[in-house]
């Protein structure tokens, strides 16, 4: 990684968002089956590779923000021996299996089988706190992703990030802004789920443009500050836009501009650059290291609007949509204009 960040800069990225650094149970690749919460994954490297990586990219001006995880460690049944410090029955929640329909059960039974942390345990709710401020204290991290907030309750959530003392991003995998927006409150910024849902409508299903208009309306009344919420169109728990939509590029691009330019923080999933086009987990985790292509049309796009929206400061100046039809819209920033179609002749 520290010899590709001129590649993430070369678009005019100035954060990356990484994966979860701690010791895995095998198998778990991408970081959030947690075994020993002591050491880092060494199939990503050491201490002092992490340290230097940040280091490397704090002397580029590109911010760390590392993943986290308090809701579950590592499938291991129930023989918690494996884990550490967790290894304690009276650690974990009872064996029981997620009713989505019961937020009771979302909060106090298992993801996917996985061992579920009891945060009313006074030990496992302090270490949580004690070990997210260590690491961010430790490498030097400048935010932090939270994996699975639904799951964990929002009292918790407020002592988790101010424990960690810097920016928040939480997942709350939900369409719904009445039932996404309250996690903000416990936090300082959530991803835009609501928002990514529309962006697939207009921009892959070809549904109406207003439908940006009225989810920005609806979402008014819900999340205290929507210009702080993650916004994005691929990422690694969703089929990426071309493997949902036949490969249209047209509308990838088209869906990827509004993202770096509407309301909230973009957030690009690696890959979307070069045209990815994975299905469901885990085929939409790629490897990038053979296909860093400076040349991708996408690639340059991306730098381009990048490169104007840093010009235009458009972070300082209001939303303010200027025309919407079906399939048209248009709004502006302060000077900064944009102005989109969702017709990509598919």
């Amino acid at each position: 990684m520290i010899n590709h960040l001129d590649y993430i800069k070369g678009m005019g990225f100035d954060a990356i968002w990484i994966s979860p650094i701690v010791d895995n149970i095998d198998g778990g690749y991408h970081g959030y089956w947690a075994r020993n919460w002591e050491n880092v994954n060494t199939n990503f490297g050491s201490a002092d590779d992490l340290k230097a990586l940040v280091t490397a990219a704090h002397s580029k001006g590109i911010w760390v923000m590392v993943d986290v995880v308090a809701n579950h460690c590592g499938p291991v049944g129930n023989d918690f021996s494996q884990l550490y410090p967790f290894n304690q029955s009276s650690h974990y929640h009872s064996n029981c299996d997620i009713n989505w329909s019961d937020q009771n059960s979302v909060e106090n039974c298992r993801l996917a089988g996985l061992p579920d942390l009891n945060q009313s345990n006074s030990f496992v709710r302090q270490y949580l706190k004690d070990w997210v401020a260590g690491i961010v204290e430790e490498y030097g991290f400048d935010g932090i992703r939270i994996d699975t907030i639904p799951e964990v309750p929002k009292d918790f959530w407020s002592e988790y990030g101010q424990a960690s003392g810097v920016f928040q991003m939480g997942e709350c995998f939900n369409g719904d802004p009445a039932y996404v927006g309250p996690y903000q409150n416990s936090l300082t910024a959530l991803f835009n789920y609501p928002m990514f849902y529309t962006i697939s409508d207009v921009f892959g299903a070809h549904k109406s443009m207003y439908n940006i208009r009225t989810r920005y309306n609806d979402e008014a009344s819900h999340f205290k500050d929507i210009d702080a919420l993650g916004v994005f169109v691929d990422n690694h728990d969703n089929a990426r836009f071309l493997s949902r939509y036949g490969g249209n590029k047209l509308g990838l691009k088209q869906a990827t501009v509004f993202a770096l330019t509407s309301r909230g923080i973009p957030f690009t999933y690696y890959g979307t650059e070069q045209y990815y086009a994975g299905g469901n987990d885990p085929k939409n985790r790629e490897s990038l290291w053979q296909d860093m292509n400076t040349g991708s049309d996408l690639y340059k796009m991306i730098a381009t609007v990048n490169a104007q929206r840093k010009a235009s400061a458009i972070w300082n100046n209001a939303y303010v949509e200027r025309y919407v039809d079906d399939s048209f819209f248009a709004f502006s920033r302060g000077k900064f204009l944009v102005a989109l179609t969702n017709n990509s002749g598919t």
